[in-house]
């Protein structure tokens, strides 16, 4: 049996060592071949959204680095492991960065689990899923969002098994030990993995912070051309009306960028409120988006002063917005980590029906209302209404149609590639006979 660890945790991480070896320890007295992978020193760049994964090369990134090594390991292992440190309740931008790679693994093609829509696997054996986590100190709420997080990602992953884990930096060599064989017996054993209760989006806004500027962070590789863009430039477009100084800055331009950071440093310090617009990536935030919040993290770190105000606006790909609930957490936690006071969220599903065109017609118009709704809140300082959620989270088509539109949608993406009968191979099976059949089919 063969184990891939996913580590990734930071330069002299302690804490990660220590449960990373532990662990190797016990996957290797069972018989297990470990295969770690340490994702820092590995060339992975950003996913670019492009989804040419699915309908231009299928099975495999258009993005030619380290990526598809580890994505072949992962098709061809019975165990992935992934390690991090807990980083505002979701993973390091390390992990995440591989993470959401492994959508080349899975088909677009939809299928319902218990009453959500999914991708289907690609490969007919999924491993299982071990994720471990660890903090320096006990945090209730940012550990159940972790656990739901690795919850989240067994569905996605159609992972055969999962179990999830948050230690804590101070544990003993031998707790540690001990704990590596609970989590491998639980594995084994087959015994289910029931996801922790979110918490709360309960809003910390008291609604008495004058608004004078606000900033827009775009989290989409897409930037201008994303729904993101969209929802958050109207959002924005609505506090510019009421006498609001405004600002967009586009993550993906800025990460790699000294200059541009202490640029953004700046700007998120002077703001009165902050909104983060982004996509769900597997669960979760893109990784770039997570490398800068954890940036902007430890710059403000012990920060004290005047009130400042965070949202967030998640869109989603699958019509259900309750797929964004894990996200909009990681967003929560960051929020209260980083000394801003947390003014509530808005979740779209299906966002691929704005597909970053402008907000016109009728289709859109309860969106339109919505961050109308929004903007009147929190020009004022206050957080935002119950009413304008309500609005921004209702389905834009039925979710029945939504996964037969997207069914057509990507078949005829990939016809226009020339791969049409590609889209369902299995590139890293290690069956070469497989592979050559999946593409003939």
């Amino acid at each position: 049996m063969k184990a891939v660890l996913l580590d990734g945790s930071p330069t002299a991480d302690v804490t990660g060592a220590r449960v990373r070896g532990a662990l190797e320890a016990r996957l290797r007295e069972r018989g297990w071949q470990v295969e770690p992978v340490l994702l820092r020193e590995r060339n992975i760049g950003a996913c670019a959204g492009d989804f040419y994964c699915w309908v231009r090369t299928p099975g495999v990134c258009n993005v030619d680095d380290d990526n598809r090594a580890i994505a072949a390991q992962l098709a061809a292992c019975d165990l992935v492991v992934y390690l991090t440190p807990v980083t505002f309740g979701g993973y390091s931008s390390a992990l995440k960065r591989m993470v959401d790679h492994q959508i080349q693994n899975v088909l677009p093609f939809f299928s319902t689990v218990d009453g959500e829509t999914h991708h289907q696997p690609r490969y007919r054996d999924a491993p299982g899923l071990l994720v471990l986590g660890w903090a320096d100190a006990p945090d209730p709420q940012t550990e159940s969002v972790f656990r739901h997080l690795a919850w989240r990602n067994a569905i996605n992953f159609h992972a055969r098994r999962c179990a999830a884990e948050v230690v804590l930096g101070d544990q003993s060599d031998d707790r540690l030990a001990e704990s590596a064989q609970a989590w491998l017996d639980d594995l084994e054993l087959g015994r289910s993995f029931e996801p922790d209760e979110l918490p709360g989006d309960a809003v910390t806004c008291l609604g008495s912070t004058e608004i004078r500027r606000a900033l827009l962070l775009i989290g989409s590789p897409r930037t201008r051309k994303s729904t993101s863009n969209t929802l958050g430039g109207q959002l924005y477009a609505q506090l510019a009306t009421r006498g609001v100084e405004v600002e967009t800055v586009y993550l993906h331009t800025v990460v790699r960028s000294p200059a541009r950071m202490r640029e953004l440093f700046d700007a998120v310090d002077s703001a009165d409120l902050v909104t983060l617009a982004f996509p769900v990536y597997v669960d979760s935030l893109p990784a770039p988006v997570i490398e800068v919040l954890e940036r902007v993290a430890t710059h403000r770190r012990g920060r004290t002063g005047r009130t400042q105000l965070f949202t967030a606006i998640a869109n989603c790909g699958f019509p259900e917005t309750r797929q964004t609930e894990t996200a909009l957490a990681i967003c929560r936690a960051f929020a209260l980590q980083a000394g801003f006071e947390w003014a509530g969220s808005l979740a779209l599903g299906g966002g691929e029906a704005v597909g970053g065109a402008p907000l016109t017609g009728g289709k859109t118009a309860r969106i339109r209302k919505s961050l109308e709704n929004a903007a009147e809140a929190l020009a004022q300082g206050r957080a935002i209404p119950d009413p304008a959620r309500d609005l921004m989270a209702r389905s834009l088509i039925p979710h029945w149609a939504y996964r037969l539109t997207g069914t057509l949608r990507w078949r005829r993406s990939a016809a226009r590639y020339g791969v049409r009968k590609l889209q369902r191979g299995r590139p890293y099976a290690p069956d070469t006979t497989e592979v050559r059949a999946s593409h003939s089919a």
